[in-house]
């Protein structure tokens, strides 16, 4: 099953590309477009996503916006090298492999780890879930992931958004279903069809939605 992506993506404008305009009125950015059968590949700048064809209404050409010269290159003396120890891979970088590896934008799970723990890794809420994505133990072991480890902790919390996405892949509330059942669990919206009367669950879509707004412009 092919994931729907409902999700409007602004991205700066670098070289001329084009907009996926899905059923939905959402856009997506991309540089270009491949159709292979009836699934669409578009090519964005954090990596390939697949829509369904039949999800796209039309592509729209965006403004070619030419970048500024560069000044020529001034030669420098030859440096010594420098022998670095070797680097962990930061927070942010996990959550934009984990989100690519799930077809989802990575600033859209980055807003919900921020959300969840502020992208700390030791952080454990009074209800016991753990880590960046606030994955609880029993989900943990459901994805067959160690919630102590940030980066089976960040690919396990894509994933669920990911399922749940699908999931709910056929309401026009997709997105903030799929949030509130990250947050209150499938059980709530499924027996509130849609956003259960929680103030804390309500907040959360908000702010989730609302973060991801902000870094998408």
């Amino acid at each position: 099953m092919q994931l729907i992506l409902l999700f409007s993506v602004f991205l700066s404008v670098a070289t001329a590309g084009e907009y996926a305009v899905l059923n939905t009125g959402f856009r997506i950015q991309a540089s270009r477009h491949e159709v292979d059968g009836e699934i669409v590949r578009l090519y964005t700048k954090d990596g390939m996503i697949q829509v369904p064809q039949s999800q796209i209404a039309v592509f729209e050409q965006e403004e070619y916006i030419p970048k500024p010269a560069e000044p020529p290159a001034v030669a420098a003396a030859p440096a010594v090298a420098e022998v670095k120890p070797p680097t962990t891979i930061s927070t942010t970088e996990l959550v934009r492999m984990a989100a690519l590896s799930n077809g989802l934008p990575p600033a859209f799970v980055h807003s919900v780890a921020k959300v969840e723990s502020a992208l700390r890794s030791d952080a454990v809420s009074p209800k016991g879930a753990i880590g960046i994505m606030q994955l609880m133990p029993a989900t943990a072991a459901a994805l067959s992931a160690d919630p102590h480890d940030p980066a089976q902790n960040v690919e396990a919390g894509a994933r669920l958004l990911r399922e749940l996405l699908i999931k709910y892949e056929n309401y026009p509330d997709q997105v903030r279903r799929a949030l509130a059942a990250y947050n209150a669990g499938s059980g709530a919206v499924d027996r509130y069809n849609g956003v259960p009367p929680y103030r804390e669950t309500q907040a959360y879509v908000e702010k989730v939605l609302q973060n991801y707004h902000e870094l998408s412009k």
